[in-house]
């Protein structure tokens, strides 16, 4: 991942992914996953999404891998809590009561980092990808999380007409990752209001990923 673009984003402010309120998407299909109150859900790339505030609101356990610190540091200051920080090599871990953040490069988090979780939650990962890493990525968290249930928020678009992130993945590209080890359920196919950036048409999926 390139560290310097994302940094820059963050030290500028750059962050129009960072939405004012939680994920529609998130809210609307999250009962999807069957989970109970207390389970553990994973965000990969998480930044500072309300996503996660929704999350601990609802009564589910946080664990999050983000790779700019500054997007933590922020995170824990409007969630209002002091976490606890330590390292394990070259992660950061921040931690408070129902929620747990490695600061780093996630393909440096391990199963035994991360722990035990229930589901993930994939917004924002995979989207801000380039072709090339999203097979590395893909194979990396089924290894780190066992395969537990997944929903995924995805867009389709003209890759040609602007660039990413967040990048165009088409259902065929999901199928390829994750095709072999789920079954997949597109729960939700819509059009993008404006266009993608306000720039081209685009589509948002929602996928829910189980364990056949």
């Amino acid at each position: 991942m390139d560290t310097t673009f994302w940094l820059q984003r963050w030290e500028t402010n750059n962050i129009a992914f960072h939405k004012s309120e939680a994920n529609p998407l998130l809210v609307q299909h999250f009962k999807e996953l069957s989970l109970d109150q207390g389970n553990r859900v994973f965000v990969p790339l998480c930044g500072k999404t309300l996503d996660i505030t929704w999350l601990l609101t609802n009564g589910y356990r946080v664990v999050g891998a983000e790779l700019i610190e500054i997007a933590i540091e922020q995170l824990f200051m409007e969630l209002g809590v002091e976490p606890t920080i330590s390292e394990t090599g070259d992660t950061k871990h921040y931690s408070a009561t129902n929620i747990d953040i490695s600061v780093g490069d996630i393909f440096g988090l391990s199963n035994q980092m991360l722990g035990p979780v229930d589901a993930i939650y994939d917004r924002a990962a995979l989207v801000a990808l380039p072709t090339d890493m999203r097979k590395r990525y893909t194979a990396h968290l089924m290894a780190i999380t066992d395969n537990v249930p997944q929903l995924l928020v995805t867009y389709d678009y003209d890759q040609t007409l602007i660039a990413g992130p967040p990048f165009s993945i088409s259902n065929e590209e999901v199928n390829q990752h994750y095709g072999k080890n789920y079954d997949l359920t597109l729960l939700q196919s819509t059009d993008v209001p404006g266009g993608l950036k306000g720039k081209c048409a685009a589509i948002e999926n929602v996928w829910l990923l189980t364990s056949g």
